[in-house]
């Protein structure tokens, strides 16, 4: 199940997306939430634009046909080599290539990738054109409201100039500054406040660029609030910790009618790509750990949990652990 050029991906809509996150959103996620959800946006893990043009490019790049749409992010600040990556990975079939200007971890500001970016809008405008000058698809941008000291309005209004300029269309902007010492990438996430109003008049200076907003968001009906003010939205832990709240996606952000799969025959259609996975060799913990939480909230989710966490590590492990979590369930 690799992806190709051959396959049809539909056009990008970008009103609902989930965010990249760091082991998190691997493609045994996206394909779970491709089960639930048939028309957000899905966006891989940063890969480190070096990883790909250096390493083994089927390990970060290899995706299953069935998570269409999805979008490659890439990390770096090299212009020519992050022009490489972007060309490789649409090779692979993604359907958008964003670069990471927004992530705060120490050990990625070391190598210049992130946040810490955002100080240098030529750079990054510089790294934008480059990688648009190598792919077809488009190139996008998701970044934060500014760093450290440097966060008022006239700081990241210049910094989307600059992305204007060098031909960006859609920016996600993650209504946040990144302190880029002294907090964790956890801390970076929770403590300095969100400010959706500066997301909002970006959107209101620079009416022709698509923005997206991501910070914050848990529900549908808070997805529904933004939309009036910018042109998407991009959901991050919500997403991952409470799977199923997607199921209602398609019928309310994306006008689909066509009837939601409850929990268990999603849980039941992971399988046969559990065991398809199982077979090329990959352990069944690596998939299942994103199905933890499928039942959140239901009765019964706690016991399908506990069976999961406490089987799915065994050596001997196969994929029918997930049939016996099932079981628990009344």
């Amino acid at each position: 199940m690799s992806a190709s050029q051959t396959v049809s991906a539909p056009p990008l809509d970008r009103r609902l997306s989930v965010a990249p996150m760091m082991d998190w959103t691997t493609r045994d996620y996206r394909f779970l939430a491709r089960l639930i959800t048939r028309h957000t946006l899905l966006y891989t893990e940063m890969v480190v634009a070096q990883a790909i043009v250096h390493g083994d490019r089927d390990r970060f790049l290899s995706f299953n046909d069935e998570e269409h749409p999805v979008a490659l992010q890439l990390g770096g600040s090299d212009p020519q080599q992050l022009a490489e990556a972007a060309r490789i990975s649409e090779q692979y079939g993604y359907d958008e290539i964003n670069l990471n200007v927004g992530c705060p971890s120490d050990r990625v500001q070391q190598g210049k990738i992130g946040a810490i970016l955002m100080a240098e809008p030529e750079l990054v405008g510089s790294c934008v054109e480059a990688m648009q000058a190598a792919v077809s698809v488009p190139v996008t941008v998701k970044t934060r409201i500014g760093i450290d000291d440097q966060d008022d309005y006239d700081f990241l209004l210049r910094f989307v100039e600059r992305m204007e300029q060098a031909g960006c269309t859609s920016l996600t902007i993650h209504a946040r500054k990144a302190i880029l010492s002294g907090l964790s990438p956890k801390e970076n996430r929770e403590i300095p406040p969100l400010i959706y109003q500066r997301a909002y008049a970006i959107k209101q200076a620079f009416p022709h660029l698509e923005i997206i907003l991501n910070g914050g968001v848990k529900t549908l009906q808070e997805v529904h609030d933004h939309m009036g003010e910018v042109d998407g939205v991009m959901i991050g832990r919500e997403a991952y910790q409470n799977p199923y709240f997607l199921a209602d996606a398609d019928r309310v952000v994306f006008g689909d009618d066509r009837p939601v799969p409850n929990r268990r025959a999603i849980a039941e259609q992971f399988l046969p790509y559990v065991e398809h996975r199982y077979a090329l060799g990959h352990a069944p913990k690596h998939a299942l750990r994103h199905i933890l939480n499928l039942f959140q909230g239901e009765p019964g989710a706690r016991k399908f949990r506990r069976h999961l966490s406490e089987n799915m590590h065994k050596p001997d492990t196969t994929p029918q652990v997930l049939m016996d979590a099932l079981a628990q369930l009344p």
